[in-house]
């Protein structure tokens, strides 16, 4: 039997695409279609995760979440929003929350985040507030990054395409998951942005250090870590 997820989504939309292609990917899924329904449905304690929108009727979810922890379930949560705002982030993850993705978001980017809160165990582990890779760290609190102790400078959307890598980082990332997941962009926009942001990223995180962590992998994408 496949593991049980419970959405608590008042979308009707998204709430039929994302039960649709968990099923698909072989999950349970319950719906809740209101905060105090996900929060009753929730407290039963027998969900190996749940995927939390913010903005619902009847219970906002920030209060379901803290809800939820305050009674000491530890099920990992993440949330789903359109806020997404540091602050937004820093507030989502300070109450408890495991993960926190922005909307409009590619399905395959949040099926990728389940599967890593549920190897990871999930219950009763801390809100992730760190990301690191090797000697590369990232504080997702601070926004800081630092590489041996080094601060790195990093514009928004480096930091949030090294965020991006650092979440799947040792595996191969490829351009259209980059595409979806960093720029939003749901098909190919033709242009070398990646290429030009990669580059940038690559200089400011490997130019002074003897080992690089950003690499290209001809023909399949990017993967940042030690090399192969």
């Amino acid at each position: 039997m496949g593991q049980k997820l419970l959405l608590i989504e008042d979308d009707p939309g998204i709430a039929a695409y994302i039960v649709k292609g968990m099923t698909q990917e072989g999950f349970t899924v319950d719906l809740a279609e209101n905060g105090r329904d996900g929060l009753f449905h929730a407290s039963d304690g027998t969900y190996d995760a749940v995927i939390l929108d913010r903005n619902l009727p009847g219970m906002d979810g920030m209060a379901v979440l803290s809800a939820l922890r305050a009674a000491k379930i530890a099920t990992p949560v993440i949330i789903l929003s359109a806020l997404g705002t540091a602050d937004d982030r820093v507030e989502g993850l300070n109450a408890g929350s495991d993960d926190y993705l922005v909307k409009p978001f590619a399905f395959a980017e949040l099926l990728a985040r389940i599967r890593l809160l549920l190897r990871k165990g999930g219950a009763g582990s801390a809100p992730q507030t760190r990301l690191v890779c090797e000697d590369l760290e990232m504080d997702l609190l601070s926004r800081k990054v630092r590489r041996g102790g080094s601060a790195i400078d990093l514009q928004p959307r480096e930091f949030r395409l090294l965020e991006y890598l650092l979440r799947h980082s040792d595996q191969v990332v490829t351009r259209t998951m980059l595409l979806e997941g960093v720029w939003d962009y749901h098909f190919d926009p033709g242009t070398n942005v990646i290429d030009v942001h990669i580059s940038r990223l690559r200089r400011k995180l490997d130019d002074d250090f003897a080992s690089p962590l950003l690499h290209t992998v001809r023909g399949a994408g990017y993967r940042l870590g030690p090399a192969a």
